[in-house]
């Protein structure tokens, strides 16, 4: 059983990083209880690797009778988790202030994009705005074209899911000592921000310029800090910052000192990137792996999402497993003596709805009743 086991979250059904952030609570150990539409109750699973090791309630929160039902289940909860604009608990009645009267010890997070207040609030918005303001997305792409975006994962699930799972496993501690619940303000931008601090770091020591993408060490702008395409149209990742890496790579790709051997000599890191690519273009990526891979080059073929499970570092370490059929990432980090699991895959909207409300001790006939009348799905 994980680290988490004993504790309940009830997870408000959202997207993106707040669920995000209860599959990783739910790999821990914690029993996940997605709430979800009573409208959508029923059918087949969805596949939706998020909801993995959770239980599924479908709930009516327009219906009176839905809300208490849900606010009974917070009586039981260690942590409620809100994916909702600011606002939106409040109006259904579920918000921290109605909750915390219920259980006082209760967590109540909430996962916005632009944060519970500010001028931007209540605004609509997704991962690649969020990430505009804090400067990661103007960081990100070639030095002569309109930046590139770097998936969700800066916003949605750096700086909201990742961001999410640390502010509920300190405020549980903290709980533990004070007795007390809380809530916590999780926004995507302060999250993007927060990734950002040691690029606030460099620039202050002039070791980065903000203003000129892919001119820096770690943005493409340094030839022994890239991605190189290889002869049979793969890719492979090189990232021989310190000297003795760099040196390495020398001498394994038999690259001449006169032309590499000054490496932070800024000015011509073009060239030699220019020089570099025409060397490894030479050799397919399989033999730059022979040759490569395993030694201090810091260097990596560069993978699909779908051929990463098959790569030999990752099968050795089950990086990836396989749950009802669907192969998908497994459950990091990894501790030693109450070890992570995913216990089940994703369950039907509502499939565990009786089963909750029984042990909370509702009778079958109450339980008929809420459906009768639209309460719960």
């Amino acid at each position: 059983m994980g680290p988490l086991n004993g504790y309940t979250i009830l997870e408000l059904a959202g997207i993106g990083p707040a669920p995000m952030g209860g599959m990783v609570l739910a790999d821990m150990g914690a029993e996940v209880i997605r709430i979800e539409r009573a409208s959508g109750a029923g059918g087949q699973p969805m596949i939706d690797v998020s909801a993995r090791g959770k239980k599924s309630v479908a709930l009516n929160l327009k219906d009176p009778q839905g809300v208490e039902t849900f606010l009974r289940m917070v009586e039981n909860a260690d942590v409620v988790i809100d994916p909702y604009r600011p606002g939106v608990c409040e109006k259904l009645g579920i918000g921290p202030d109605v909750c915390m009267e219920r259980n006082s010890r209760l967590i109540f997070s909430r996962m916005t994009g632009w944060g519970q207040e500010g001028p931007l609030a209540k605004a609509a918005g997704h991962d690649i705005n969020y990430i505009s303001i804090t400067g990661a997305l103007y960081a990100t792409g070639p030095k002569d074209d309109k930046p590139v975006l770097p998936l969700n994962l800066v916003g949605d699930m750096g700086g909201g899911g990742m961001l999410l799972v640390t502010g509920v496993l300190a405020a549980l501690l903290e709980t533990a000592n004070s007795g007390k619940g809380q809530v916590i303000d999780v926004a995507m931008v302060d999250g993007a921000a927060q990734l950002m601090w040691m690029f606030h770091g460099f620039q202050a020591m002039g070791f980065w310029d903000a203003e000129k993408r892919r001119s820096n060490m770690l943005d493409g702008g340094a030839h022994y800090y890239n991605t190189y395409e290889c002869s049979d149209g793969e890719y492979v990742s090189i990232g021989s910052i310190e000297p003795q890496f760099y040196a390495l790579l020398l001498e394994l790709a038999e690259l001449p000192h006169e032309d590499f051997g000054n490496q932070n000599d800024q000015a011509n890191w073009p060239v030699m990137e220019e020089k570099l690519a025409a060397i490894i273009l030479q050799k397919t990526q399989a033999q730059w792996c022979e040759l490569m891979e395993g030694t201090d080059v810091c260097f990596a073929p560069v993978l699909t999402f779908m051929d990463a499970p098959n790569h030999p570092a990752n099968i050795a370490r089950k990086t990836y497993i396989e749950v009802d059929g669907l192969t998908q990432p497994a459950p990091a980090p990894r501790f030693s003596r109450t070890p992570s699991e995913v216990v089940h895959g994703s369950h039907a909207v509502g499939q565990d709805t009786d089963e909750i409300l029984q042990a909370m001790g509702f009778a079958q006939a109450d339980i008929a009743n809420l459906r009768d009348g639209g309460a719960i799905g």
